[in-house]
């Protein structure tokens, strides 16, 4: 019997109930863990967190967090406890999602992880039409310059550029996407001209930051030709579209992105076209509750709705 089995059974015998707001203060410390965001959350002070972490470490016996300079981090035991926590926690949302006549009602939060520029220019200008067909979920957009991890419950679901092969979770192709170079027109005027694959050589480019290219499917240049090197370098696509869109160089833009922007033109369009797909991953979890089937759908429309705008038709 492991030690969370062992505790709950001790803890069942002398008839003493742990509190279960205790163990969602846990879960809420585990996705945000500094205990400043934690208050600004709950309304609770961060001594009045702190003193219910370590109340629930001792009715436990266990050591739940370890304190670090980024926040609380949870020990192995505490992620056992996190994991079973958020299983009640589920439960608990299906129960409450359920309406008079026994249909589900989505509703509860949801954690989605998300590329950065997907995230800005595509999610999360449509969250008021999510807002309006689903009025109980609440939506965490993470949208940052790297993944999201769904098997290590940093997110219930996540939008990746590569499938991914282990972990306990579902995964389904949403769409493919295309990628071209862009320029501003006041660039290409005080440049030499593009007029094949080889004149990029001369040009300034702008790319990621090599060693901290967290996919091997963000390593366009060597695509376009071996030996390309940019010259201006972020981990944020959206640095790298502003960049571009100043007159810096030429970079490797999303068309989702790039293609309605005034202060942009595409570079060697026949020539230059990088096709890449994004992969929906949920956590088996969560997998079948009402809340994550109702942000799932409305990915699923959200892409039908964008296909040419994704594929570089438009």
């Amino acid at each position: 019997m492991d030690n969370i089995a062992a505790t709950s059974c001790k803890y069942a015998g002398n008839k003493t109930m742990m509190s279960w707001d205790d163990l969602r203060l846990l879960l809420d410390v585990s996705r945000h863990p500094r205990l400043a965001d934690v208050a600004a959350r709950t309304g609770l002070d961060a001594t009045t967190i702190s003193r219910r972490l370590r109340r629930l470490e001792a009715d436990l016996g266990l050591e739940l967090f370890e304190r670090t300079p980024k926040g609380h981090v949870l020990t192995p035991a505490g992620q056992a406890v996190a994991d079973r926590a958020e299983a009640l926690e589920h439960a608990a949302s299906e129960i409450a999602a359920l309406s008079d006549n026994e249909s589900p009602l989505a509703a509860g939060r949801v954690r989605l992880g998300v590329t950065e520029g997907l995230g800005s220019l595509l999610v999360a200008p449509a969250m008021a039409q999510f807002a309006e067909r689903h009025p109980h979920i609440g939506l965490d957009i993470i949208a940052v310059s790297g993944f999201v991890s769904v098997p290590k419950r940093e997110a219930d679901m996540s939008i990746m550029l590569t499938r991914p092969k282990t972990g306990r979770v579902k995964v389904r192709k949403l769409s493919d996407y295309v990628l071209q170079l862009y320029a501003h027109p006041a660039y290409l005027a005080r440049t030499p001209p593009v007029l094949q694959v080889s004149d990029l050589a001369e040009h300034d480019l702008i790319g990621y930051v090599d060693d901290l290219i967290y996919s091997t499917q963000l390593r366009y240049h060597e695509d376009i030709m071996p030996g390309l090197t940019p010259r201006f370098c972020s981990p944020s696509i959206v640095a790298q579209w502003q960049m571009a869109r100043e007159g810096a160089g030429i970079a490797v833009l999303p068309h989702f992105i790039a293609a309605n922007d005034k202060n942009l033109v595409p570079v060697l369009q026949d020539e230059v076209r990088i096709e890449r797909a994004f992969w929906l991953a949920i956590h088996e979890d969560v997998h079948g509750t009402a809340r994550v089937r109702a942000v799932s759908e409305f990915l699923d429309r959200l892409f039908a709705r964008s296909a040419e705008r994704l594929a570089g038709s438009t």
